[in-house]
Order: C-alpha cells, then sequence, then structure tokens
C-alpha cells in the first residue's frame, strides 16, 4: 500500500476463523484509527483503509487476530 493517497487497499490472508482488528498508528505511536472487522472465516481478506482526515507522513498498521499480529509501515503522499 505504499505510497498511498487517501486511500489504500490492506490484504491479508486467515487460516482460521477468527476476529480481526487493524489499528493505524502515526510516526510518534499515537492510534488515529481503528477498524474492528468481526470473525472472519479462513481466506483472503482485505480492509479498505482512507486516510482522507489524515496528513501526509509514515504511519504504521498493526493487523490483530488471536493467533498472529503483523505491523506494517505505509506513507500517505498528499
Amino acid at each position: 500500500p505504499n505510497p498511498f493517497n487517501p486511500s489504500t487497499r490492506i490484504n491479508y490472508t486467515l487460516r482460521n476463523q477468527t476476529e480481526v482488528t487493524l489499528s493505524v498508528f502515526d510516526a510518534m505511536g499515537r492510534m488515529v484509527a481503528s477498524i474492528n472487522k468481526g470473525v472472519q472465516e479462513p481466506g483472503s481478506h482485505f480492509i479498505n483503509f482512507n486516510g482522507t482526515k489524515l496528513s501526509s507522513g509514515v504511519y504504521y498498521y498493526k493487523l490483530q487476530t488471536a493467533f498472529f499480529t503483523d505491523t506494517k509501515k505505509m506513507l500517505l503522499i498528499k
């Protein structure tokens, strides 16, 4: 999803049925968004993230389930 303006699609694959939450943090570690997708079935999924209300800069997203946590950097350029 790098760079993105103003939205991006975050793809992920689940091996088990689990609850999915996406949190977005700014470079200072402050949470700027949280999206709870609820319980999802195994397979390929995606979350559309809209950064319209955010300023340009580096952000980190954390995709969290009961089985794993994945954190990646993304760059918003307006």
